[in-house]
């Protein structure tokens, strides 16, 4: 069979979107006091203007512990008028919205939140100085159901896709991977005890919305250190959870944002900026030789988790989503003929928002995104590219 065009309409799970391209989650950093602003609803309306057929929000909380800091959304009654004027306004662009529902786990700064995190098992946070305890049984329950009921208040503000964040270290993706999941209950061991809070999360999702939203999952095709999850745990993960049938697709990503961040952006590794936006202990520590480790550099080349992602696709039948480092047209009618369902862009698509227009109506091939990776430490200011010139930047909360 030819390979479907990049920019004809598609079928994912219960939603048709008018094309296969997806606005990656990028946490936007315009949700101050864990508020929907009009910065954040012009953020998603720039790439749904320009072209892409879904946008997806970063990051959605499920529980007050599970935000990354004290600044993001946590999905409830509280922030379901602020998300009902989000979607209403990307629908009346033709776009669909996709929602990135989460538990950040030990990723989360339990000093920002004002509440400790939890994970898979007892480790010290670099963020926030404390211990994060070990999850407990009731914990486990508890944040099961919350995403149940976060999923259910997302299907009624709106949201077309629900994205299952079980990749880069955050609280699913603690137990994945076994260097940070020590556990000797039903909840650690092998891989089938480990990915047990996966595959139930995505359960009762599916249970809660059947077929009012398509409900997909980030899965890691690899977190990039020792301990974390590799390319053939991901796989075996992926086909428990294709063999359940509650998901409609993966989007496949890599890195840790709690032990390798680069791994998933590749390029220049923006050091001295990061550790600007960071408290003073956190500054000193990353400035260190064993702080500057922790942001590696990978050399940046298109694509670059295509090879590890065509094992997961000669591995399962259920759509995949391509991500890292798609900037090219080349590179996403490549994607089609090797089988991927969707191509999934960040970095390309916050250095120029209408580049899915532009690619469509062949004004240009390709991105002109440096993948510099400033980007990066502005997360906690407005994410916004610092190539833009300043009348192209898009408004800042607070800015």
């Amino acid at each position: 069979m030819s390979a479907p065009d990049v920019f004809s309409p598609a079928e994912l799970g219960p939603v048709r979107l008018r094309n296969r391209t997806v606005k990656a989650a990028t946490f936007e950093g315009r949700t101050p006091r864990g508020e929907v602003t009009d910065e954040l609803i012009a953020y998603h309306l720039a790439p749904a203007e320009g072209g892409v057929g879904l946008t997806t929000v970063a990051y959605l909380a499920v529980a007050p512990e599970g935000r990354t800091h004290r600044d993001v959304v946590v999905v409830g009654d509280r922030t379901l008028p602020g998300l009902q004027r989000l979607t209403d306004a990307v629908h009346a662009t033709g776009a669909k919205i996709a929602g990135q529902v989460g538990h950040a786990g030990p990723v989360a700064d339990g000093r920002s939140n004002g509440v400790r995190a939890i994970t898979a098992s007892r480790m010290p946070s670099p963020l926030s100085m404390q211990m994060i305890r070990s999850a407990t049984e009731a914990d486990l329950a508890r944040v099961t159901k919350a995403y149940a009921d976060a999923a259910r208040t997302l299907v009624r503000a709106g949201f077309d896709v629900l994205e299952l964040h079980m990749a880069h270290s955050y609280l699913i993706s603690s137990f994945l991977a076994p260097g940070l999941n020590r556990r000797r209950d039903r909840w650690g061991g092998p891989l089938e005890r480990r990915a047990r809070l996966a595959r139930q999360v995505a359960r009762v999702v599916r249970e809660e919305v059947g077929d009012a939203a398509a409900v997909t999952a980030k899965v890691s095709v690899s977190d990039g250190f020792r301990g974390g999850v590799t390319t053939e745990t991901g796989i075996e993960l992926a086909q428990l959870l294709e063999a359940d049938g509650h998901l409609d697709a993966l989007q496949l990503s890599g890195g840790s944002s709690l032990m390798n961040p680069m791994y998933l952006f590749r390029g220049a590794a923006p050091v001295e900026e990061f550790a600007a936006t960071m408290p003073p202990m956190v500054r000193w520590g990353m400035r260190t030789p064993i702080g500057r480790s922790f942001m590696k550099e990978y050399a940046f080349e298109e694509a670059y988790f295509r090879d590890k992602a065509l094992r997961f696709r000669a591995a399962l039948s259920m759509p995949l989503m391509l991500l890292g480092g798609i900037n090219r047209l080349e590179t996403m009618q490549q994607a089609m003929a090797d089988g991927f369902d969707f191509v999934a862009m960040g970095r390309a698509l916050l250095r120029e928002p209408d580049l899915v227009a532009r690619l469509q109506q062949g004004v240009v091939r390709e991105g002109i995104c440096i993948h510099c990776n400033r980007c990066m430490p502005t997360i906690y200011s407005g994410t916004r590219c610092p190539e833009w010139a300043a009348g192209e930047v898009i408004p800042v909360a607070g800015g």
